[in-house]
């Protein structure tokens, strides 16, 4: 396929009708999570539903015009929002790896590591919606909102992958200062990237989570005797007689990985999980609902 058809009119209507085919199922799934969790927690404290005046803020990428309290910013030299209660909740940014690695299922039974993450992320953005607070998609370069035509944009958003390389990491394009975020990968790429995004969200005082989603295969290594194994967009390949023997120092690696997540997001502020997608979803939405809130 060359280069220009990528962009075709008919390819991008078909890639279209794929994304709106696809949203119905994802948001369905991401509403029932989020309610099953909502039922067992209690509303956030830190934001509520009131118009009683909160503070004020600098005005940000965004936000409306008409928002600007005048008399307040005549007063320096910066522009200057005046919050009420519900309009000072902090931004929940959402982060989910679409690399290909990420497309993974090792059986067709449950979910890809992708679809797992899509769930979560868009079951979690539910929760922060319903709870008054503003959310957005870090690889996106648009300020955080509220609503369900956010929740609409989001979801889009999410099932609109291309050109996915073999491995991803975190490249956040939007981290409003003092925001909560949330990364959901399974983190088999290079790992100085996420140290970078790690590094760079502290000193913007962003805190979170890291959420590893692994196929259990990816956990077990269940492989014996003769084995090819390929990337799932095919630009790597290995074969061996042996699978087995690659098993004990597999597992080493991925250890040592895990270790390594977990030790950049203790130094950070940030915590570590690791999900799997034979598991169900529901204790991983809760933990992230419980990190967020004490955050």
């Amino acid at each position: 396929m060359s280069e220009l058809s990528l962009h075709t009119p008919d390819s991008l209507r078909s890639r279209s009708e794929a994304v709106a085919a696809s949203l119905p199922a994802l948001m369905a799934d991401a509403q029932h999570l989020a309610a099953s969790v909502l039922l067992g927690v209690h509303g956030r404290k830190r934001a509520g539903t009131g118009d009683e005046f909160w503070q004020y803020r600098p005005a940000e990428a965004g936000d409306s015009y008409r928002a600007i309290d005048w008399r307040r910013s005549a007063r320096s030299d910066g522009h200057f929002l005046r919050q009420t209660e519900w309009q000072a909740a902090q931004a929940v940014m959402l982060g989910v790896d679409d690399a290909a690695s990420m497309t993974y299922s090792g059986a067709k039974s449950r979910p890809s590591k992708l679809r797992r993450a899509q769930t979560l992320a868009m079951a979690l953005a539910i929760i922060a919606v319903r709870g008054g607070e503003r959310v957005g998609l870090t690889h996106l370069a648009e300020p955080p909102r509220g609503g369900q035509a956010q929740l609409m944009r989001m979801a889009a958003a999410l099932m609109d992958g291309d050109d996915r390389p073999e491995y991803g990491e975190p490249k956040p394009q939007m981290m409003p200062a003092g925001a909560r975020a949330v990364f959901f990968s399974d983190f088999l790429g290079e790992p100085a990237g996420i140290e970078t995004v790690l590094g760079r969200a502290a000193d913007r005082g962003v805190k979170g989570a890291l959420v590893m989603v692994l196929d259990p295969d990816e956990e077990a290594f269940p492989f014996d005797g003769r084995t090819l194994f390929e990337s799932m967009a095919g630009t790597i390949r290995f074969e061996t007689l042996k699978a087995k023997s690659l098993r004990e120092e597999y597992l080493e690696r991925l250890a040592a990985r895990k270790d390594m997540l977990r030790d950049m997001a203790r130094r950070t502020g940030w915590q570590f999980q690791v999900h799997h997608t034979d598991g169900p979803a529901e204790p991983a939405l809760l933990w992230l609902y419980q990190v967020l809130e004490r955050q």
